[in-house]
């Protein structure tokens, strides 16, 4: 399973803030739609990462190979199946957050935005990495994996490896909308300036004094931009875009079927850029966008959601402490799927609650 991260979406003002230009506008401006649909979709992505994180437990214990425990090989990569299209629909939802949900009015607000997405990404690194040394599992000295940390993922806190390339896309599509409004955002053109040099800065380094630099990840492929600016038009389609979904509904298995193929016969783990992967974003994100969400089931879809972020973080800890202790090889089909289907709930329940306690606690600027 590639390495994958919630992101911490911007909630759309529906008022104008005190000070701003639309407050001291004579004619009142119009509330911005709140996105239930939005809001289902972050926590559908968040939920179905942890599948495919508990999923790549039974897989490792049988080393990949379906000789060594078939009934856990299996569960496994099912549930691995499911699971790709979740690193593309958070950067589209990224795509459409930034360009039609709630675009920056300035440069100083997006740079709230990218603080708001770095802190829980720096803190929970240390997190993991203060764990894994009081448990003795670090593969190298904490402090050079800290200062790695500031250049890419490491190993204990594999899963963060999606902000490294979520925030410079997030910035680069801010600072293009600012541009085009006439602004001149400079903090974030350095920002994007520093993040297109650094590998290179770091190679040059290297080779000069000959000492070995951290690897840079920050940054983002041609498919990440993709995804977010195509991901921003589809969200953005109006209600009654999508007349008939049950095709939709018999695309997706066949989706899943293949990336199945792909994990299991070509190569584990299926790209984010593959084809498959794609059509099964856009079949997820055409499913789930505009459906009509009841009123009755709003407020608690909204406090998930909002907790969304924060149970991907912390989720790593449950998969690692009490998955990886109870998966065996030696399981037969039924009881590998029914003990994967009774880890995910166990590990969806403790990562929510343990999120939104943190809530309840006002520290969610911190730990997301």
């Amino acid at each position: 399973m590639q390495n994958e991260t919630a992101v911490h979406l911007p909630q759309q003002r529906t008022t104008p803030s005190p000070g701003s230009a639309e407050s001291g506008s004579t004619e009142s401006a119009p509330r911005r739609e709140h996105r239930f649909d939005v809001d289902l979709m972050r926590l559908v992505c968040s939920a179905i990462i942890m599948l495919g994180h508990v999923g790549a437990q039974f897989i490792k214990s049988t080393g990949d190979n379906p000789d060594n425990g078939a009934g856990s090989y299996w569960a496994g990569h099912v549930a691995e199946a499911i699971n790709p299209f979740a690193v593309p629909m958070y950067f589209a939802i990224a795509g459409w957050a930034v360009l039609v949900g709630a675009p920056p009015k300035d440069g100083a607000r997006m740079w709230q935005r990218v603080v708001r997405n770095t802190v829980p990404l720096f803190a929970w690194t240390a997190i993991y990495l203060t764990w894994a040394f009081l448990r003795d599992r670090n593969d190298r000295p904490m402090t050079e994996l800290a200062v790695d940390s500031l250049f890419g993922s490491v190993r204990p806190a594999y899963h963060l490896w999606f902000m490294y390339n979520y925030i410079p896309i997030i910035v680069l599509l801010a600072f293009a909308i600012l541009v085009k409004a006439g602004q001149r955002p400079w903090r974030l053109g350095i920002a994007l300036i520093t993040i297109a040099v650094l590998p290179s800065v770091m190679t040059t380094i290297t080779e000069v004094t000959e000492w070995e630099t951290p690897t840079v990840a920050w940054g983002f492929g041609t498919y990440s931009v993709v995804y977010a600016v195509g991901g921003a038009l589809l969200f953005a389609l109006p209600a009654g875009f999508v007349r008939w979904r049950w095709p939709l509904l018999v695309l997706f298995p066949l989706t899943a079927v293949a990336c199945l193929w792909y994990n299991t016969q070509v190569h584990y783990v299926i790209p984010n850029a593959h084809l498959f992967v794609a059509v099964m974003a856009v079949c997820v994100l055409l499913l789930i966008s505009r459906i009509r969400i009841p009123e009755k089931r709003r407020p608690l879809l909204q406090k998930l959601a909002g907790a969304a972020l924060g149970a991907y973080l912390v989720h790593v800890l449950f998969v690692e402490e009490i998955v990886g202790r109870l998966v065996s090889p030696d399981l037969s089909a039924v009881a590998a799927g029914s003990l994967l289907v009774a880890l995910v709930a166990l590990v969806m329940a403790l990562s929510f609650a343990t999120s939104l306690l943190w809530g309840k606690l006002k520290l969610r600027r911190w730990l997301g």
